[in-house]
């Protein structure tokens, strides 16, 4: 009974953690300034990843079972009703995990994040609601809408910088 609580506990309850630390970054770490931009940002970086997940998933299964249904066994985690291609749990905690790193830059939480990230990802497969395919996609997935982020470093440079190539493309 205690392995069956400590697969829970990775596979589910480690999300919290990340939610709560990922919250605290991007409300106390975003630069004031700049929050607004960065907010809108990880709206349309969560947006387009789970936009272009549940496409995914429409057009994509590569079983129509989980594992735990293919080997008849009870579920060691949370799950919902459908296929699980990709892994929403993995597509949410690398997307806030993204988030961080991107608009606060701070190293020590985005590391922190990360093996969290691995720690969920791992107990999802490890509970046989997922295959390890299923939280490869959902953190691809997150990846992918994490290129709203390219903006931020787009508009980083000194304004000078900005202004000079305006110049260079305009006239």
């Amino acid at each position: 009974m205690p392995l069956d609580l400590l697969i829970r506990l990775i596979a589910d309850i480690a999300v919290v953690p990340v939610v709560l630390l990922g919250a605290y970054a991007l409300l106390f770490k975003v630069p004031k300034g700049t929050r607004f931009a960065a907010y809108s940002r990880v709206l349309m970086a969560g947006l387009t990843a789970y936009l272009l997940a549940k496409f995914i998933g429409t057009i994509y299964q590569p079983s129509d079972l989980r594992p735990f249904e293919i080997l008849g066994v009870e579920p060691g985690a949370a799950y919902l009703d459908n296929p699980g291609f990709p892994s929403d749990h993995a597509l949410f905690v690398a997307a806030i995990a993204l988030a961080v790193w991107f608009e606060t830059r701070q190293k020590l939480i985005s590391i922190i994040l990360a093996g969290l990230v691995i720690v969920v990802c791992v107990g999802r497969v490890v509970a046989l609601v997922h295959t390890p395919l299923d939280v490869i996609a959902g953190v691809a997935i997150a990846a992918i809408g994490a290129l709203w982020y390219l903006q931020r470093i787009e508009t980083k440079q000194p304004k000078r910088v900005r202004q000079k190539q305006r110049s260079d493309t305009h006239g």
